[in-house]
């Protein structure tokens, strides 16, 4: 189960493997901001508050935009997480701005 929390709405999925997260909220009608889907702008910026460990390990792109404290509290950005586990997520849209 995948859970998007977007500005305003909320979706739960039944499978999102191989997807990002990005992809997965356009695909589902969330409203979550974004501007370059390539890990520049941040607009994308998510909190995984469940199943970390069932996305892929961040991306150079997210690496050298998110903070070492943010990706420790579970920030990623959205365009750049892959599901890659079939275990609960839940996504929390957090942009900067």
């Amino acid at each position: 189960m995948i859970e998007l929390k977007g500005r305003n709405v909320t979706k739960s999925l039944e499978n999102g493997q191989g997807k990002t997260i990005l992809d997965l909220a356009l695909k589902h009608e969330v409203d979550w901001g974004f501007s370059c889907t390539r890990g520049t702008c941040a607009r994308c910026r998510c909190l995984i508050t469940e199943g970390l460990d069932q996305l892929a390990k961040p991306t150079d792109e997210e690496l050298d935009r998110l903070e070492p404290e943010e990706l420790e509290q579970g920030f990623r950005l959205g365009c750049q997480a892959i599901v890659k586990g079939t275990g609960p997520v839940t996504a929390v849209w957090k942009p900067y701005f």
